[in-house]
């Protein structure tokens, strides 16, 4: 039960009267009773809320940025009109900021024995799990005076995934994916690729592929082509320790990492690859094993969308066992993880001798856009001493990355907008330098 705006205005304006011509008991009763009476048959005419029935639909899935629409049925068993405000709750990153009250209330009018359906529209501000919390309805009588309120449980979910920002590079890295493969006129050569086919010589070849064989059965020197090896394993592994909670610019370290995993791996499927995914801290976080290329991306999202960064610090050596266990054989490792010299130093460096003896290493890592525009900073005390520290912590930076360079991995150090391409082109490079 609630009490209208409009009952306390009719009580208010009742009182005037009765202050000025008969401040009494009884001039106050003479007002308010007939105004009780009115309320009292408000209430016994506004449709029962327990009795309602509801029922969802709509979306279950949206990327990051997108809208969702979710349609809530209402039914009204009873054999009175429903007049209501209803308001669907969902949790507050379901909306953006300062739309949800427009986005979450909704007014209503549903006949007896009839249904009517509503649309609530979600555009999350976070990726992860959107559960429905409450459909609270406040049903009206025809005079508007007392309403009927309740609540019901009608559970919805809505998974927001990772936005993968980076599809729009993947046009030009399948261009270049096609030169390696020789479906285009630039053909490759190199160790450890498969061999393709047999074309005619032409000047400025490489003496050393021509087929001596198949041009002594021939009137014409023939040369051979090559293309890169394909089903190679490929395990992207995700650090999700506490490095990975840090902001750079708006998102958490480890949304860039992902959406650079998202494109990596689709580019990888083209490329005839086996992709597998590898999220892990402490324990394992997320696991995504044996898919085809058709399934692999919607595995993958749906994997990492509830994926947060945890307040820990990374167990290298576990991360090292279970990355070892999932790659039995030789495999590409690229582990998506802080350059910061302490988590390096004192966490990597020592297990990296279990990683590359029989594996190919690739460490990608964020590097924070603000750390380059401090650099470049000058004018005041402020900005030198800011400049300065940017430049201290670039060097170490540089100095953790030759560390790893040293002992045969490759290192890819970007900021967010270009890691994802970064990464993508070291792994084209060392699948065109046959190292895969």
């Amino acid at each position: 039960m609630a009490l209208t705006g409009r009952a306390a205005l009719l009580a208010a304006l009742g009182s005037i009267p009765v202050g000025v011509l008969e401040p009494s008991w009884a001039g106050i009763a003479a007002v308010n009773a007939p105004l009780a009476l009115a309320m009292v048959c408000d209430y016994a005419l506004a449709a029962p809320v327990r009795k309602l029935q509801f029922t969802r639909s709509g979306d279950t899935s949206v990327r990051l940025g997108e809208a969702a629409d979710v349609q809530l049925t209402v039914t009204n068993p009873s054999r009175r009109p429903l007049r209501a405000h209803l308001r669907d709750a969902w949790p507050p990153s379901s909306w953006l900021p300062g739309t949800e009250i427009e986005a979450a209330r909704h007014r209503l009018a549903v006949p007896p024995g009839e249904r009517r359906r509503i649309t609530t529209r979600l555009r999350p501000t976070r990726r992860g799990d959107r559960t429905a919390d409450r459909v609270t309805v406040r049903s009206y009588g025809p005079l508007g005076l007392l309403t009927r309120q309740g609540s019901h449980t009608v559970p919805w979910t809505v998974r927001v995934l990772p936005p993968f920002t980076s599809r729009k590079h993947l046009p030009s890295k399948l261009a270049r994916l096609r030169e390696l493969d020789g479906r285009t006129s630039v053909l490759t050569r190199g160790e450890g690729t498969e061999f393709d086919s047999l074309r005619d010589y032409v000047p400025g070849d490489d003496t050393r592929s021509i087929d001596w064989r198949a041009t002594a059965r021939q009137a014409t020197v023939a040369v051979r082509t090559w293309r890169p090896e394909r089903d190679r394993h490929i395990l992207i592994v995700l650090d999700t320790g506490r490095t990975s909670a840090g902001r750079v610019g708006d998102v958490p370290r480890l949304d860039a990492a992902m959406d650079a995993a998202l494109l990596l791996a689709v580019l990888a499927a083209r490329a005839g690859d086996r992709v597998d995914l590898l999220a892990y801290d402490r324990r394992v976080r997320a696991l995504v094993q044996g898919r085809t290329a058709g399934d692999m991306l919607p595995a993958l999202v749906n994997a990492l969308a509830p994926l947060e960064p945890e307040l820990v610090e990374t167990d290298a050596r576990g991360l090292a066992s279970t990355a070892i266990g999932n790659a039995p054989r030789q495999a590409l490792i690229v582990l998506l993880t802080s350059l910061d010299s302490a988590p390096v130093e004192e966490g990597l460096l020592p297990v990296l001798s279990r990683l590359t003896q029989r594996h190919t290493l690739l460490v990608a890592s964020v590097a924070d856009p603000h750390i380059e525009e401090m650099a470049a900073t000058r004018g005041s005390v402020e900005g030198v001493y800011e400049a300065a520290a940017a430049a201290q912590t670039q060097a170490e930076r540089r100095r953790t990355a030759e560390k790893l360079t040293r002992h045969g991995v490759t290192v890819v150090d970007a900021i967010p907008n270009e890691l994802a391409p970064a990464l993508a082109d070291a792994y084209l490079a060392l699948k065109a330098a046959g190292r895969l």
